[in-house]
């Protein structure tokens, strides 16, 4: 039964255009901050790749913050109140191990090409153009996916929530999120990144801490089981154990576990938005950085959804519930409306605001890297790869801002094309890996073994792509003989799906690599060590300041260094940071297998083997874990990064003030030696006084 939104429709636009321009004006000041006191420039390679200097604390806020969709806490929702306990922890682990497995990528390419400004360049530069091609249309085709999933689920949230109609949404919520992004760059994500992950972390604790003890009608885990052992005695879920809903052993979550981890690989390993972020970071930090996130993020669907959806489960049958005395009809389940029904009926008006400032920061992080994602590639992959190859810095800037438009536009007018069809965030979600996770194999295999021949990278992923496609539609039309958005939505179809666009170019990639007259390439590596950084010197003169002492540019410290002294200790150094990068691959690949196996072996097969329902002292146990886990996560990802830049924020702090008693800058800082860090290497005023001096 469809009930009155709870909140006025000016809410719903005054968040919509309020947020968003409130965060595009303080990304703006902060960006003025950055140039007047740490002495950076907004060039081509500071908006795309933040100097290349960013510390494992602000990487692994930015991996929790983008990686926390709006389907995320929504969908994550959605299956705990389908199948129970199992529903979190399945969309948790399948979606947790894709992270910490990118984190040897991210290694990978920091070692074989530290100078990429997107993944899409190492492709160019190991398979030439057509292959590159083949990869642009596939990294575009999962930005396309990912941000209509979150346009789609935001604004579903916000139109049940406030009345605001969803093409409203769909074209004002971009609008601020575009202006931060393009006044502040990649550098603007990660510090977004940051805050927004501040504001889920504390919501979710609101909404745990209000569920397991303060409510009124469930207030403690125990009241939450009894509760839910009285609904699995009333209608047995089918396919669970004992037909509860506080079991592993769920046959309709296992479907939706394997679809989800196999669509997961396609939304990372393709997604150049992460690539821009392992980028970004410095070579020591990478690693660590995506590691602490993914453990990190974990937490976040598994205790949203624990909560929230186990809460809609369990409040549906009183009347504090928006569709008591009805259930909620699977439509809304599919796009996502479980949670802000169970903020509703948690907290009222407030549960509803707290929903819509979780959907907003979850969608605009994710929104922004998915920005900066497609305009690197327009700008990089296709403009000065194919267009200008000798093109200006300021060139290069004004097409990412273009690039950045168009897609906003476009993306726009697509999420309301789909939902004027039908097609909710639920049904993306599950379609997304049949159609890119073809190409996870190969691209990831471009980093990591010489051997794949040019022809496998290039049609395995298009074969991949055409099966994929033959085996969903013809198992829908098996299924049900007939094709709707029902039909081909459902699990048995989008499982076959997922499953053939994942695995079958562990087929046609040896096929195409060793079957004559194909053989393997014996790729040496050294095409990708060539890719160069940008020249940025057009933007600096225009702006009157010297490019070497701008933090984290091709000519700053580590330069000048390199030019004063010998070559063999410009050398010792290139090979000590090449040790380095050498050793944290290898742990990287341990780890990565051990954190696997243990989220996706370890922990939850011996639960699903052995039907095991949950008893009451298990359950509390398992909620306890959840909440300390976020905590834990909380000091990863929002008390690092303040102490990893407690120097930096202490200097600029003090510089502001000295501004505001009129006492003058003071931009002196500490010598690094080195690569020097965005904001802990800026020239002391003498120094600036000098260069200036010099250039004019």
């Amino acid at each position: 039964m469809a009930s009155d939104p709870i909140l006025p429709l000016g809410v719903g636009y005054g968040l919509i255009l309020g947020l968003g321009f409130l965060f595009a004006l303080f990304m703006i000041v902060i960006t003025w901050c950055l140039k007047r006191y740490n002495y950076e420039l907004q060039t081509s390679e500071m908006f795309t790749t933040a100097g290349r200097t960013l510390k494992s604390g602000l990487v692994a806020s930015s991996v929790v913050s983008t990686w926390t969709w709006a389907a995320t806490l929504l969908q994550s929702s959605g299956v705990a109140y389908r199948y129970g306990v199992s529903g979190p922890f399945w969309y948790a682990s399948g979606a947790t191990v894709q992270i910490v497995l990118f984190a040897t990528l991210a290694i990978e390419l920091k070692r074989r090409a530290p100078n990429a400004h997107t993944f899409l360049e190492v492709v160019k530069a190991r398979y030439g153009a057509v292959t590159h091609s083949v990869f642009i249309v596939f990294c575009c085709f999962t930005n396309i996916l990912v941000t209509s999933m979150l346009l789609t689920g935001g604004a579903a949230v916000v139109e049940h929530l406030t009345g605001v109609p969803t093409a409203a949404t769909v074209f004002l919520f971009p609008l601020g999120v575009v202006v931060y992004t393009l006044f502040g760059g990649i550098k603007a994500t990660f510090i977004t990144d940051y805050f927004n992950a501040l504001v889920i972390l504390i919501i979710i604790f609101v909404f745990a801490f209000t569920v397991y003890t303060t409510n009124n009608i469930l207030g403690s885990p125990a009241a939450v089981y009894d509760i839910l052992t009285d609904i699995a005695k009333e209608r047995p879920v089918d396919g669970n154990a004992g037909g509860s809903y506080l079991t592993m052993r769920s046959q309709g979550g296992a479907e939706f576990f394997i679809i989800n981890i196999v669509g997961n690989f396609g939304t990372v390993f393709l997604d150049n938005s992460y690539y821009n972020k392992a980028i970004s970071a410095s070579p020591v930090h990478a690693l660590p950085g995506y590691i602490m996130g993914g453990i990190s993020w974990f937490a976040v669907p598994w205790l949203t959804a624990t909560t929230m959806g186990l809460a809609a489960l369990a409040l549906e049958r009183y009347d504090v519930f928006p569709s008591f005395p009805d259930r909620m009809p699977d439509a809304d389940v599919t796009a996502g409306l479980v949670l802000p029904n169970a903020a509703v009926a948690l907290l009222g008006t407030g549960g509803a605001v707290a929903t819509l400032f979780l959907a907003f920061m979850a969608i605009m992080s994710t929104y922004s890297s998915q920005l900066i994602a497609i305009s690197s590639i327009c700008t990089y992959d296709i403009y000065k790869t194919y267009i200008n190859p000798a093109a200006t810095g300021q060139q290069l800037m004004r097409t990412n801002y273009i690039g950045m438009t168009i897609f906003a536009l476009f993306m726009a007018g697509f999420s309301t094309a789909l939902y004027y069809i039908g097609v909710s965030m639920g049904y993306l979600y599950l379609l997304m890996g049949v159609i890119i996770s073809s190409a996870v194999v190969p691209a990831t295999l471009t980093l990591t073994w010489s051997g794949q021949s040019w022809a496998a990278a290039t049609f395995a992923p298009i074969l991949g792509l055409t099966c994929s496609l033959i085996g969903w539609l013809v198992t829908t039309h098996v299924t049900y003989g007939e094709f709707s958005v029902g039909t081909t939505g459902s699990n048995t179809p989008m499982l076959v799906g997922n499953i053939v666009a994942l695995l079958s170019p562990l087929v046609f990639v040896p096929i195409l690599t060793y079957l004559p007259p194909f053989k393997p390439q014996k790729y040496d590596w050294q095409s990708m060590l060539e890719i160069r950084k940008v020249d940025d010197h057009d933007i600096a003169d225009s702006a009157h300041v010297d490019l070497e002492l701008v933090p984290g540019n091709s000519r700053g410290a580590a330069t000048e260094a390199a030019e004063s002294t010998p070559a063999t200790a410009a050398a010792a150094a290139a090979a000590d940071e090449k040790a380095k990068l050498d050793k944290a691959a290898k742990i990287a690949r341990y780890l990565c297998i051990g954190l696997t196996l243990g989220f996706l072996i370890m922990w939850p097969m011996p639960m699903y083997g052995t039907e095991y329902v949950f008893s009451k002292g298990f359950f509390t146990g398992w909620v306890v874990v959840g909440i300390l886990w976020l905590f834990v996560s909380s000091g990863m990802v929002i008390f690092l990064p303040i102490f990893e830049s407690r120097s930096t924020i202490a200097r600029t702090t003090r510089a502001m003030f000295s501004d505001l008693l009129g006492l003058g800058r003071k931009r002196a800082v500490e010598v690094t030696h080195g690569r020097s860090m965005p904001g802990e290497a800026t020239p002391p005023e003498g120094e600036v006084s000098e260069k200036v001096a010099e250039k004019n």
